[in-house]
């Protein structure tokens, strides 16, 4: 058997009241985590895919390069004081 958390939600009553309705007591905590794994992975998928929209994008690609481009060291002020 997997490892499980105890958990308290708040939920708005009208979403309370038809999750209680609908879902027996012996199912709420599949139900539930069910639910919530399926936003997640959505949640991840459209990360992804905004990601990937990102990463194709030419501009952006060229101005990431312009940056990668400088090798310049930043120099600091305290860089130069004497250790005491």
């Amino acid at each position: 058997m997997a490892a499980t958390t105890k958990m308290t939600f708040t939920l708005p009553d009208d979403v309370a009241r038809s999750f209680v309705r609908r879902v027996g007591p012996s199912r709420r905590s599949k139900f539930a985590a069910e639910a919530i794994r399926k936003a997640l992975k959505e949640q991840e998928d459209a990360l992804i895919a905004a990601c990937d929209a990102v990463n194709a994008d030419p501009e952006l690609n060229a101005l990431v390069d312009d940056w990668l481009a400088v090798n310049d060291p930043i120099e600091e002020p305290w860089d130069e004081l004497a250790p005491r």
